[in-house]
């Protein structure tokens, strides 16, 4: 069955970076979209990333600051983030987009648990 995992998050110190990682399994990790989420507490859900054969997406809270790659050997997806602060603060997730999909794209059926990433002095 369809599974994503996600890696990586922990406590960090404004200023500093975080790389998260999406693995993936029991589907053509290739003919699918990832997109990267995070959610505050208190506020909903939003877009970070996505990536697919042919495209990326950045939102505007981390462009500039924020790289996402494929590893198609290994079927994951990730995310780096720098400069981080404490806005940033949020659980990151990863989600699978429907088949042949483009950045960013609004369909995800598959969703991983998450991973916290808190942003603190």
């Amino acid at each position: 069955q369809v599974q994503l995992v996600e890696s990586g998050g922990g406590l960090v110190q404004p200023g500093g970076s975080l790389r998260l990682t999406c693995a993936t399994s029991g589907f053509t990790f290739d003919w699918y979209c990832i997109s990267w989420f995070r959610q505050a507490p208190g506020k909903e859900r939003e877009v970070v990333s996505c990536i697919s054969r042919s495209s990326n997406y950045y939102a505007d809270s981390v462009k500039g600051r924020a790289s996402i790659w494929r590893n198609i050997a290994k079927s994951t997806v990730t995310l780096q983030l720098g400069d981080l602060q404490p806005e940033d603060t949020a659980i990151y997730s990863c989600a699978r987009g429907e088949y042949l999909c483009s950045c960013p794209t609004v369909e995800h059926r598959f969703r991983g648990q998450g991973t916290q990433v808190t942003v603190t002095a």
